[in-house]
């Protein structure tokens, strides 16, 4: 069984892919924005993600979507840190922190989390490579080019895969250049992040190109705009359904790790999807 050391363990890998529940706690994420910002709805919201079947829980206390403005350190910190601690008095589900500031890692890893999430493959702090190596955790390293503000402006590939794929592994050879471990690090394309509609379909018809690279590949497709622009759908709200098509064609095409908002239904596609090719647990 495949395996990614995090901090204080390892996150084991099975036949089909792990749910990762997403819980965003900003105002202004572009799904469930506002939802969450409350610290007790945060609270009760990240035991129904753990109650509905999720492997691991990523928390984010800043919105990365288009055109989003960072927040301050404090800030961030007020928003993840209780809810980190107080999900971990209950639970020993693995806990992502989706930053890319190494103080809040830092801070996130000793309060209970387990990963850090990096959506800039740790370009957007030197000092979080320094934190990923002391505490021994798991790192994320997705692919973007530019920042949350304006990576959406004019992106453009002459070989989307080929580019995305040697970016993702000069980000690798970074990390490694740290002596943080192979067995810490997960990969994630990043969809939406600097990718054009085209960019994101062919990043998933040719999935397999990236799990070439050799590390746990994670897909964040959940609610976002490619899934809207190929089905005219402008509210978040109504895209459920083809993320879940998107989710049915990872899980066939192996990702090791489904990053989404619906939980509940995603457990369910992949327990349908594990009793169809494999009806012998059910004789």
């Amino acid at each position: 069984m495949a395996r990614v050391r995090v901090k204080d363990g390892y996150l084991l890998f099975r036949e089909t892919p792990l749910i990762m529940g997403i819980l965003n706690i900003t105002p202004d994420s572009f799904y469930d924005g506002g939802r969450y910002i409350n610290f007790e709805k945060a609270f009760a919201r990240a035991f129904e993600i753990i109650e509905q079947g999720a492997d691991l829980i990523d928390i984010g206390g800043e919105s990365t979507r288009p055109g989003a403005e960072p927040v301050t350190l404090e800030e961030e910190e007020r928003r993840v840190i209780p809810v980190i601690k107080e999900i971990r008095k209950k639970s020993d589900i693995p806990i992502s922190i989706d930053t890319y500031k190494s103080e809040i890692a830092e801070k996130a890893l000793i309060a209970g989390a387990n990963i850090v999430n990096d959506i800039s493959g740790m370009k957007f702090d030197e000092k979080m490579p320094f934190v990923i190596k002391r505490y021994v955790s798991g790192v994320i390293l997705m692919h973007i080019r530019g920042t949350p503000r304006d990576m959406q402006k004019n992106p453009y590939y002459e070989n989307t895969v080929q580019e995305i794929k040697n970016e993702i592994q000069e980000r690798v050879e970074y990390a490694k250049s740290f002596d943080i471990e192979d067995e810490q690090i997960i990969i994630d394309p990043g969809i939406g992040f600097a990718k054009r509609v085209y960019d994101n379909l062919i990043i998933l018809r040719d999935l397999e190109e990236f799990k070439k690279i050799g590390y746990p590949l994670l897909i964040g497709h959940s609610r976002k705009s490619f899934i809207g622009k190929v089905l005219g759908i402008e509210d978040p709200e109504y895209r459920k359904e083809g993320t879940l098509a998107v989710s049915s064609y990872l899980i066939l095409k192996k990702a090791d790790i489904l990053r989404v908002h619906d939980v509940k239904e995603t457990f369910e596609l992949r327990k349908m999807l594990k009793a169809i090719e494999d009806p012998q647990i059910y004789t």
